[in-house]
């Protein structure tokens, strides 16, 4: 009698560089577009959601915090060839605390690198040498307040920040991007050394390079810096063409 099955072999499956896990606000509906727009071809992105309530605030954004648990259950359970799990909400990361949400991921799948949308922006800006900075974001006026207040902490200097008033995930994806053009030219500082768009669901990265040959400076968005900080904690130096210097040089 033959053997009942075929017996195949197996290599690194689809995605042999590397397998990035991100964490989702609940109405995202851009992260999925723009990671697979920036990523190379041999690295997997998955991704999970967390629970939110539909307007930004700070309430909400903390709120967050008691479904990040759920969240990663759901993160393709029973893997373990996930390389680095992200937490993929730029305000989420600074209202929550950063070191909180690590040690959740940490505690739930303790041989992955963890690491935060906000970890990887700062990890940007000083791979930039950038320690002036202006920032453009979505969000209200008490949001940025603790955004400004997070970056100096951190040592970065923050010459001026405006948002653009917006509470939910759907209005933010359809801001234009002449707007968002219009907005980072409009928010520059002479003495900044790069520019940040502060914001997940914002359509950044379709127009950092426009910006970029406008302004003869660095500009970061967040689901940019997101990607290319778990592309080096994965240990990928891919220089990746058309997303700014920060994708392409560091």
């Amino acid at each position: 009698m033959s053997e009942p099955y075929f017996k195949p072999t197996f290599d690194c499956g689809a995605h042999p560089l590397a397998r990035i896990g991100f964490i989702c606000v609940a109405n995202a509906g851009l992260t999925e577009h723009d990671m697979f727009l920036m990523k190379p071809n041999d690295v997997g992105v998955h991704f999970t959601r967390v629970r939110m309530q539909q307007q930004c605030t700070i309430m909400n954004l903390a709120e967050m915090e008691s479904g990040l648990d759920d969240a990663l259950v759901t993160l393709m359970p029973g893997r373990r060839d996930l390389d680095v799990i992200c937490y993929n909400c730029t305000s989420g990361s600074f209202v929550i605390g950063e070191e909180k949400i690590i040690q959740k991921i940490e505690s739930s799948r303790s041989k992955v690198k963890a690491t935060t949308l906000l970890t990887g922006v700062l990890s940007a800006f000083r791979a930039l040498n950038a320690m002036k900075v202006v920032i453009g974001t979505a969000y209200t006026n008490d949001i940025n307040i603790l955004e400004k207040e997070y970056f100096e902490r951190n040592n970065i200097e923050v010459l001026n920040i405006k948002g653009l008033g917006l509470l939910t995930d759907e209005e933010m994806n359809k801001v234009t991007l002449d707007s968002l053009i219009k907005f980072a030219i409009s928010i520059d500082h002479p003495d900044a050394e790069a520019i940040f768009l502060s914001c997940g669901a914002l359509r950044s990265v379709e127009v950092i390079e426009k910006i970029e040959s406008i302004v003869q400076k660095p500009v970061i968005a967040s689901n940019q810096a997101s990607l290319w900080h778990c592309l080096r904690l994965s240990g990928i130096p891919n220089q990746i063409e058309g997303f700014g210097r920060l994708m392409k040089y560091y």
